[in-house]
């Protein structure tokens, strides 16, 4: 199970986009809303997550993933939960992607020490210990960063790389149209 953590004020591209193609390459999506079932973006988006914090239990954890955006991301590093999956992804060796803002997370948790990653220029301090690359999205192990919304096509194309293989990326490419 991939799960998609979205809290108040995340970047509704970066989250939905990311969660359209890889439901569309086949694997189970579960979106999370942090504070509740009904979760407001940036952009003033409100958006019905699968199920809510308190209601959460998690199970065959692939993959974690943080949408950027403010200050949804600042929601998700003060999240209990969203810690505690961090530390259940290293644990049981899972995929842990995020975006834009969202790589500080895991800069301030100590997950990119040594890795190589990219964020939303201006966040570049808050990655620390991590090769910051200016690339559009960055696999390094089992980190997946992107850059930004203009770069969540090429973030959630790594994580399908990742999850399913690159026979996967390039049908899902192929069927929306994507060079």
């Amino acid at each position: 199970m991939v799960y998609v953590f979205l809290a108040n004020g995340f970047e509704e591209t970066e989250a939905l986009v990311t969660v359209d193609l890889l439901r569309r390459a086949g694997l189970e999506v579960e979106t999370v809303g942090i504070g509740g079932k009904t979760v407001c973006g940036s952009h003033g988006i409100a958006v019905a997550a699968d199920v809510a914090d308190r209601d959460f239990v998690a199970k065959d954890v692939e993959a974690i993933v943080l949408p950027g955006g403010m200050p949804g991301t600042r929601h998700l590093e003060a999240s209990a939960l969203v810690q505690d999956m961090l530390r259940l992804a290293v644990k049981e060796n899972s995929f842990i992607a995020a975006i834009c803002a969202a790589p500080s997370v895991l800069g301030h948790a100590g997950l990119l020490s040594g890795k190589r990653a990219t964020c939303y220029p201006g966040f570049e301090s808050a990655l620390a210990g991590a090769t910051v690359v200016d690339e559009p999205a960055v696999r390094d192990g089992n980190i997946i960063t992107g850059k930004g919304a203009g770069a969540v096509f090429d973030f959630s194309f790594a994580i399908i790389r990742a999850l399913c293989g690159e026979e996967q990326a390039i049908t899902v490419k192929e069927a929306i149209q994507c060079k």
